[in-house]
């Protein structure tokens, strides 16, 4: 136990939480990554345990703990080896609850972030879009205002939980003219007329549902925007830091299970009449990634310390998802050449981890743009502020 972060009730939660994957979800996994549905059950399973509400205000049925809760599940949602599931999980808890608990109103939260914590309700958060992309600012999705309410018109893809979910955090441009100074955030029930959701057939994430949806004159009622109009864009980056370091501790986690799985095969594996853990070559190169895995994971402990803190911790947040996922991708490729031919055998776990930690350097912004964002801070000494 690493008890500079964790506490022995810290590692009673893993301990409990491990338990409750092994025998509630991972004998359905496979099922639901064939079928890329996840059955109701599970969530409500998840509710009832308390899990969508670790960090979360009690006064809405939470528990209101420190991030490292969320930590552990994180790491160990990885563990069970579907990254489809893990991130319709933490899509719905930490994008859309989020955004929920932070902007919304007394009414919006008694409703859907009680319901969500319980797992009555599923969210999904639509911000990236078909032209857009990382370009959040470029957004073209519209709320025109009107007497009674809003009217929605747009489209957003590469959606999380984008087809089951039962409601929407949607963001769209409420003043145009302003450009990313004039974005507002919305919530939006599913069955709302006017919106329509295809699913997305990807590489990786095979369990979760992700969708490109369009909105047609989608008819909103002004109780439904959250926070203060036209103050979406600075919410949407001050979340960014709490989903860049979640998608990092997702990496560290990934990878530090591959070398796990890895370093069990190689013990009993025989080559040459000893077992392929005993080839410098080999050893070699797991211990280099080793190294790397140990040093993203304690510097994202770092960070999480501090985001829990009330640290505005944005900088850090880019670099844990840039470095921790490119270091994901390089030790789950090698550690399935390790496997050799096994390794390519979908019986065997690294060849659906490689396809799911693909998305790990595009998916909440690409790598290349992360880079930009370092750059603006440390050479242009560019100051982000958390929205006020």
């Amino acid at each position: 136990m690493n008890t500079l972060y964790f506490t022995e009730e810290h590692e009673l939660f893993r301990e409990s939480l491990r338990d409750f994957l092994q025998k509630e979800v991972v004998p359905h996994l496979e099922k639901w990554e064939k079928e890329g549905t996840i059955e109701r059950f599970i969530w409500e399973k998840f509710g009832e345990m308390g899990y969508f509400g670790v960090a979360y205000p009690e006064k809405y049925g939470g528990m209101d703990l420190d991030l490292f809760y969320t930590v552990i599940l994180l790491e160990e949602l990885q563990r069970i080896n579907s990254g489809g599931f893990a991130a319709a999980i933490w899509a719905h808890a930490y994008l859309a609850m989020t955004h929920l608990n932070k902007e919304g109103s007394e009414a919006i939260k008694e409703k859907y972030l009680t319901k969500s914590i319980s797992g009555e309700m599923i969210g999904c958060l639509c911000i990236t879009e078909p032209f857009g992309g990382s370009d959040v600012a470029a957004m073209r999705t519209t709320a025109e205002e009107t007497e009674d309410g809003f009217v929605l018109n747009g489209s957003k893809t590469f959606i999380t939980n984008g087809v089951y979910s039962d409601y929407l955090v949607v963001a769209a441009k409420t003043a145009p003219e302003l450009g990313g100074k004039g974005i507002s955030i919305f919530i939006v029930d599913r069955d709302t007329p006017g919106i329509n959701a295809t699913k997305l057939n990807k590489l990786g994430w095979r369990a979760s549902d992700t969708a490109e949806i369009s909105f047609d004159n989608v008819k909103i009622p002004k109780s439904h925007i959250m926070g203060e109009k036209n103050m979406g864009f600075p919410y949407i980056m001050q979340h960014f830091a709490l989903e860049r370091l979640i998608m990092g501790v997702n990496a560290h986690a990934r990878a530090e299970y591959a070398i796990e799985y890895t370093l069990q095969y190689m013990s009993e594996r025989e080559a040459f009449g000893k077992s392929i853990n005993q080839f410098q070559a080999l050893r070699h190169r797991l211990v280099e990634h080793a190294t790397e895995v140990e040093v993203s994971k304690t510097f994202n402990y770092n960070t999480t310390k501090r985001l829990d803190a009330g640290e505005y911790v944005v900088k850090e947040a880019t670099m844990s998802k840039l470095k921790s996922t490119k270091v994901a991708d390089e030790v789950i490729y090698d550690c399935l050449q390790f496997l050799g031919g096994y390794g390519y055998i979908e019986e065997y776990p690294l060849a659906r981890m490689s396809r799911d930690s693909r998305l790990g350097p595009i998916g909440g912004g690409t790598s290349e743009i992360l880079k930009e964002i370092l750059s603006k801070m440390i050479i242009d000494q560019k100051n982000y502020k958390p929205a006020t």
